[in-house]
């Protein structure tokens, strides 16, 4: 696997391009407060790790570009997923709009029957 097989990969698995740069592959436009890399290194093979707020943090060399890929693509395969959202229909949104309303109605009639507001006379 080369650097744009990587890219390729990583873009079918929805990570975002945010979460790694890859020099000539997916380079990071503005780059965040820490993202992952893969790069080649100053004296021969290879380097990935995840660069956070300015520092390299585990960097693990490698001989080949294959190799190097290949950790990137665990690395990124191993970190946290976010929760699925955006999969409701308006619909649904809508109907759990009015029932979190209809509760708090609920909710708040309750409250007065049983603790009644103090009538000022």
């Amino acid at each position: 696997m080369d650097r744009t097989e990587l890219v390729r990969v990583l873009r079918a698995e929805q990570v975002p391009d945010a979460l790694y740069d890859i020099p000539g592959a997916a380079d990071i436009e503005v780059q965040p407060d820490a993202y992952y890399f893969l790069r080649p290194a100053p004296d021969g093979g290879w380097v990935t790790g995840l660069w956070e707020r300015s520092v390299d943090k585990d960097v693990s060399r490698f001989a080949t570009e294959d190799e190097a890929c290949q950790d990137l693509l665990a690395k990124l395969r191993a970190r946290p997923r976010p929760p699925e959202a955006g999969q409701e229909t308006i619909e649904e949104l809508l109907a759990q709009n009015e029932e979190l309303r209809r509760q708090a109605r609920e909710e708040v009639e309750r409250a007065l029957r049983e603790h009644p507001p103090d009538k000022e006379t």
